[in-house]
């Protein structure tokens, strides 16, 4: 048997290990694309137009953003789907998140606190 016949099956398992740049999509990019889709599809469940989604979403890729937006629409269509309104408006932030505490609560927890040495501290609303 010759040498040569030896070292190419081991030459191929050694290949099979690598992990050669360039060879496979990255990751990051088929993530983002997947995402871009999905924001499509909200987009069109949420009875917004592909223009109001592109505006809402700027940093979502185009093409897989109509893409899925396209694809739920079909599904919408044959399945005799009723779209949601959306309920935030274009261009509107959600407002702050507001936490009201119960005075009694904060001052058990301040007595819990004296009690174990630690002084309370102030904790901003989510």
């Amino acid at each position: 048997m010759s040498p040569r016949i030896l070292v190419l099956p081991f030459l191929v398992l050694l290949l099979t290990g690598c992990e050669i740049p360039g060879v496979w999509p990255d990751p990051k990019i088929a993530q983002r694309e997947a995402d871009s889709k999905a924001i499509g599809g909200a987009c069109r469940h949420a009875q917004r137009g592909i223009e109001d989604c592109y505006t809402l979403n700027p940093k979502a890729a185009k093409a897989a953003v109509f893409t899925g937006w396209k694809d739920m629409d079909q599904y919408m269509r044959e399945n005799k789907i009723a779209g949601a309104p959306a309920t935030l408006a274009p261009g509107a932030q959600p407002a702050a998140a507001t936490v009201e505490v119960d005075a009694s609560l904060d001052r058990a927890t301040e007595k819990v606190l004296n009690a174990a040495g630690s002084k309370p501290r102030k904790v901003a609303p989510l």
